[in-house]
């Protein structure tokens, strides 16, 4: 049912958009040609063409029309019906994604704000750059912004920290204090997956370089990362607290000046009004700032 789901959600984005680029880039965060793909074998399952496309325009055929305010009411229906179920299931459970360890007071934390509740923690890969809550694997997600979606996610931000470089231990530049980016033009970078999106952008810097960066591996976690980095294939971006999270003899971490700071947000679906996912990010706001009261955006 979820891949059907998917399929559709495709569609609509393609639909909507009117370019198959826009939809993969700004949209869904995917490679154009796995997006051509799922929409070919979703029109061989319609048995009918859904797009007319050349070069320079995509529109909606007959039958695409038709199927749009279908496959619309669709994904609502089972949004409604995901909801619904998360609400009546007896058991008390919230799940609470992640992709880089969690750490600094967190867990035990919202774990003691939320009595009689089974937290779960489910670590996503960067291949997904929603953090599980666009498929509902989870229902909170803390995470490295910026996240997909046209309006579909609200998020508070709870740490801004700097951006730090991993390098080898034996690398020239770990003796430094710190580094610059022009100090680091020349070295292979450990990247998150094409379908990381704006993610895989922010964390190569590639808005504040004069020529993109070098990708010498991809990772789909954080250790995957250090690992390539402990090796010396490659070097990586990190924020300043996960540099201390990941310490290990092999890996050192140097501060980049000049770069923006990363920020780490608690984010949840916009039309999720559940009390116990408000309770839950408010946790996570008080944990981080000090205050109890969320400011989404």
């Amino acid at each position: 049912m979820d891949a059907h789901i998917r399929d559709l959600r495709y569609f609509v984005a393609v639909a909507e958009e009117l370019s198959f680029t826009r939809a993969a880039a700004e949209r869904l965060f995917i490679s154009q040609p796995s997006l051509s793909r799922q929409i070919r074998q979703l029109e061989l399952s319609m048995r009918a063409r859904l797009f007319e496309r050349d070069r320079r325009t995509v529109a909606l055929t007959a039958a695409g029309a038709a199927l749009l305010p279908e496959a619309r009411r669709i994904i609502e229906q089972w949004e409604g019906a995901q909801r619904a179920v998360a609400a009546a299931r007896e058991e008390r459970t919230l799940v609470v994604g992640f992709q880089t360890r969690i750490g600094r007071g967190l867990v035990p934390y919202i774990s003691s704000a939320l009595p009689g509740w089974d937290l779960r923690f489910r670590q996503v890969p960067w291949s997904d750059p929603t953090v599980g809550l666009g498929d509902g694997q989870v229902d909170v997600a803390v995470a490295w912004l910026p996240v997909p979606g046209h309006g579909d996610y609200e998020w508070t931000v709870v740490s801004t920290e700097e951006r730090w470089v991993a390098l080898p231990a034996a690398h020239p530049l770990a003796a430094r204090s710190e580094v610059t980016l022009a100090d680091l033009a020349g070295e292979a970078f450990v990247a998150m997956p094409v379908s990381a999106g704006p993610m895989r952008e922010f964390w190569l810097a590639d808005d504040q370089r004069r020529a993109p960066a070098v990708v010498g591996a991809e990772a789909e976690t954080a250790e995957e990362a250090f690992e390539l980095v402990a090796s010396g294939r490659a070097v990586v971006l990190v924020s300043a607290g996960n540099a201390e999270l990941y310490r290990r003899d092999d890996v050192v971490s140097r501060p980049v000046t000049g770069l923006s700071p990363s920020r780490l947000a608690v984010v949840w679906r916009r039309g999720d009004r559940r009390q116990a996912v408000r309770r839950l990010a408010e946790a996570v706001v008080t944990c981080m700032c000090g205050v109890s009261r969320l400011s989404p955006r």
